[in-house]
């Protein structure tokens, strides 16, 4: 669809990739923005909901967060078989099947009465999304020049981040409004909708790519797989996903409940205003990219963990402000070293790069649906104990009311 401009040269072969200010580059930015919002607006949708969720099917807080898990669950274990795919037949005809085909679920998804159906659906919808998630980095790594890739990662990354954050302020507000969270669900599924038209119209096709001969595919990607697993460096960078993510999750998820419940007591409208923090991410993430040409990659992704430690700390406090500051200060610091680290894998991964940023994709969402439910199950045994500790509260004070049989 993009010819060569700005001094890229019409031979393919010799293209090193869009360049920063060209039209190709923006354009690809562009689609890839719409990507990043038609997958993360319908991917994290059910998050400011979950309690009306809970409340309408009758799920505890860890069932209900299932929503959420459920769908990332499928992204993680199908980001792998999409590289498959996509080295056999494009990243970018993967990629537009993908989206369609997520956004088509999104659409039913919030219809469906039954809740075990509905967890199905929602991970059948995740394995959809893998083949966008898994692909995009690869995508953008490959038709990217070498100088400007951390810049393209970095603002994919902040797309990403407002795909989650539109997907977010839609629900919340929806329900609320209409009292009904299928109408909220299915309301970000229209938005997904629309920006996967605008992705599937405006990406650039695929300039660089050689497709993997039949024979031996299967064998190839295996391979592949193997050696990123066997590579200490790759191997830190999948486990960091893991932990980052799953830490992040857990604490977007249940925030919510937290809120909800006394002595803050917040509307689902007020709630949803919360992950305005999301904005902060979308900030450092493109920032954290210009730093490592400045800093290195190892400096930065620790700058960011450091800050996102200090943002988790904050959100066990009980004063609202604290816990604000440290909902936005976790944010900023797992954007940051989420966008270091996702392009550093790219890099690292060299020809083999669908697999290794597929492999990330895999610890990162598995760090999202096992961390985040595991979280909701510490919720609900600090329920248990809060609630013993008042029943056990009230039984004493009426033991210490009750006049003794001496007195009597």
């Amino acid at each position: 669809m993009t010819g060569a401009t700005g001094g890229e040269r019409s031979d393919d072969e010799a293209w090193r990739g869009h360049r920063r200010g060209t039209p190709g580059f923006t354009r690809m930015l562009v689609a890839m923005f719409c990507a990043g919002v038609a997958t993360f607006a319908q991917l994290y949708a059910p998050q400011p909901v979950l309690p009306s969720i809970s409340d309408a099917l009758g799920v505890d807080a860890a069932s209900g967060a299932l929503m959420v898990s459920a769908g990332t669950l499928g992204l993680a274990l199908f980001a792998l078989p999409w590289t498959y795919v996509a080295d056999r037949w494009g990243k970018v005809p993967t990629m537009i099947a993908a989206v369609c085909a997520a956004t088509v679920l999104g659409l039913l998804i919030p219809w469906v009465p039954q809740y075990g159906v509905l967890l199905l659906l929602r991970f059948v919808q995740g394995a959809a999304l893998a083949g966008m998630a898994g692909v995009a980095v690869a995508y953008i790594a490959e038709e990217t020049h070498a100088l400007h890739a951390g810049i393209a990662t970095g603002l994919y990354v902040s797309g990403t981040t407002i795909g989650g954050l539109s997907g977010r302020l839609i629900a919340g507000p929806l329900a609320q409004a209409s009292g009904d969270w299928r109408i909220a669900l299915t309301g970000v599924s229209v938005v997904g909708a629309a920006a996967a038209v605008a992705f599937v119209v405006l990406v650039p096709r695929a300039r660089r790519f050689t497709p993997s001969p039949a024979r031996g595919a299967l064998r190839q990607t295996a391979s592949r797989v193997a050696g990123h697993l066997r590579n200490p460096r790759m191997l830190s960078l999948f486990l960091l996903a893991f932990i980052l993510m799953g830490a992040f999750v857990t604490v977007y998820n249940y925030v919510s409940f937290k809120l909800e419940a006394p002595p803050y007591l917040l509307s689902q409208g007020a709630i949803a205003l919360i992950f305005l923090a999301y904005l902060s991410g979308t900030f450092t993430s493109t920032a954290a990219g210009r730093l490592v040409a400045r800093w290195g990659q190892l400096r930065v992704t620790v700058l960011g963990i450091l800050v996102m430690l200090l943002g988790l700390g904050l959100t066990v406090l009980d004063p609202f402000g604290w816990v604000l500051t440290g909902i936005v200060l976790l944010t900023m610091g797992f954007f940051a070293a989420h966008s270091v680290a996702s392009g550093w894998t790219g890099q690292l991964a060299g020809a083999a790069r669908a697999q290794g940023t597929a492999l990330y994709n895999v610890f990162y969402y598995l760090g999202s649906a096992l961390i985040g439910w595991r979280g909701g199950l510490l919720l609900r045994g600090r329920r248990v104990a809060a609630d013993r500790g008042l029943l056990r509260g009230a039984r004493g004070g009426r033991q210490r009311g009750r006049p003794s049989a001496a007195a009597a």
